[in-house]
């Protein structure tokens, strides 16, 4: 147990948070991830800001999409490794060709320093793509990873890839023949999720891109996981399929095989081809991987990352608890295992009812102060699918007096009542106690004397009645005890 736990720290020690552009115009998005596989599948990741803890989830992917925040740390850690927890990271800015970030040490900032305990800044593009340019050789052409943002970060290096598949190549140029058969893409070291479009050294050659190289999905929809390919002229496509890759201690790939229920394959377009799955689960999260076979041999796509897909369901999280004072500020956020696109739109409702649309667009439904009117049960779905919703959670607000929450309110409609009848039966009580025998009689007429008059523009007021205390008894006791008819 201890050398595993040693073989593991090994591993954990490293652990990154990358830093990822998103496909929304200037944000980014976090990733929990170590260089090395891990031998076992964490229990969960522990997500910290500004060295506190923020919240555990089983995804490695950070729920929300960041904008720019210089003076805000983010780190992870692997739940029960929490002493071995990745170098904090800040996003400091993000425009839309580029952004920055700030690495408080680690192996990012360890190409140029002297001490991976150093701290560094480092601007990425938010998007790299290839130009070919002719070269001075004839026969040969220049191939230039390039970006819209304006690279000179002396931190910023290349690696190139042939079909996919890691070469020796560095630089930010290289220079290929005219005929050359493979296809070729670029990426940024150490952040290989920046990658460029595979293009070809000659007029055909093998590719293969991903319309999207990470999506987050909610359980029970659909979604469409798309791949763009291309190949020689010459050769014939025999089939062409989808495998689901589970990254545990070994990797594990199964081949999909379509199923009206659940997974269906479009292949009605010229070179692309669609893997759409339906009524999500948890268990579809995996890496999903485009292959195709020539007459000859499958063309095996294995050394290069797929399309991984993140399935989630929706939670409520109250903060600062589910249980409050009256007054204080209440946030509930309708959490997830990943981030949804930033243009999401969420409807929240209270007690099965919907809140109004102004209150209930945004993820996060501020109560601030809260109110024991806003005690109750709340839950969240998205808008464009309203049929998958979060499970219900109660909202309590205590006041002074008490606990305010549905069930009190009723309590409280019943003691009321309960006190009526109290005051009913004391007052019916007292009248039969002074209840005057049948041969008593009372003259107050004298009492009716000293009604003051009334203004005529008053004539819809109650009119005063002057009387002693004696008296206003004495006139009671003459009142008989209300007697239910049968």
């Amino acid at each position: 147990m201890t050398s595993l736990y040693k073989l593991f720290s090994i591993i954990l020690s490293e652990l990154q948070v990358k830093v990822i552009p998103a496909t929304e115009e200037q944000t980014v998005t976090l990733m929990c991830s170590s260089s090395c596989p891990l031998t076992e599948k964490p229990a969960a990741y522990i997500w910290y800001k500004n060295r506190e803890f923020l919240y555990e989830d089983w995804s490695p992917w950070y729920q929300e999409l960041l904008s720019s925040e210089e003076a805000v740390t983010y780190s992870c850690a692997v739940k029960g490794y929490e002493d071995l927890r990745a170098p904090e990271v800040s996003v400091d800015s993000i425009t839309e060709t580029c952004f920055s970030v700030t690495y408080a040490k680690g192996r990012m900032c360890s190409s140029q320093q002297t001490s991976v305990d150093e701290s560094c800044s480092i601007t990425y593009p938010r998007e790299i793509h290839i130009q070919r340019t002719p070269a001075e050789h004839r026969g040969f052409i220049r191939l230039t990873c390039n970006s819209s943002c304006f690279l000179t970060d002396p931190l910023i290096s290349f690696v190139w890839y042939e079909n996919r598949k890691p070469t020796l190549k560095e630089g930010k140029q290289i220079q290929v023949p005219s005929s050359h058969p493979d296809s070729l893409s670029c990426a940024i070291k150490g952040l290989e999720d920046v990658r460029s479009a595979d293009v070809c050294g000659g007029d055909s050659c093998w590719s293969l891109n991903y319309v999207h190289s990470r999506i987050c999905a909610l359980q029970g929809s659909s979604v469409n996981i798309s791949s763009k390919y291309s190949h020689p002229d010459y050769v014939q496509i025999q089939s062409k399929c989808w495998y689901k890759v589970k990254r545990n201690a070994e990797e594990e790939a199964e081949q999909l095989t379509e199923d009206a229920d659940h997974v269906e394959y479009d292949d009605s377009m010229k070179n692309q081809h669609i893997l759409r799955l339906k009524k999500l689960k948890r268990d579809d999260s995996a890496e999903y991987r485009f292959t195709f076979t020539t007459e000859n041999e499958e063309v095996n796509q294995s050394d290069f990352p797929g399309v991984t897909l993140i399935v989630t369901e929706l939670r409520v999280k109250m903060s600062p608890s589910a249980v409050v004072t009256e007054g204080q500020r209440v946030t509930l956020t309708c959490s997830t295992s990943c981030p949804l696109t930033d243009n999401t739109n969420y409807i929240w409702y209270l007690n099965s009812r919907p809140l109004t649309p102004r209150e209930n667009q945004n993820k996060h439904l501020i109560l601030d102060p809260v109110s024991r009117e806003d005690a109750g049960s709340y839950s969240c779905a998205v808008k464009t699918n309203k049929d998958i919703s979060s499970a219900p959670k109660t909202l309590t607000v205590q006041s002074i007096t008490g606990t305010w929450t549905p069930a009190a309110a009723g309590v409280s409609a019943a003691l009321l009542g309960l006190i009526l009848l109290t005051v009913c039966w004391w007052r019916r009580k007292k009248s039969n106690s002074h209840k005057p025998s049948r041969h008593e009689t009372l003259d107050d007429s004298h009492l009716y004397d000293e009604i003051s008059p009334q203004p005529a523009e008053q004539d819809h007021h109650y009119p005063r009645l002057n009387s002693s205390e004696d008296e206003m008894d004495h006139l009671y006791s003459t009142i008989p005890p209300f007697e239910p008819t049968v």
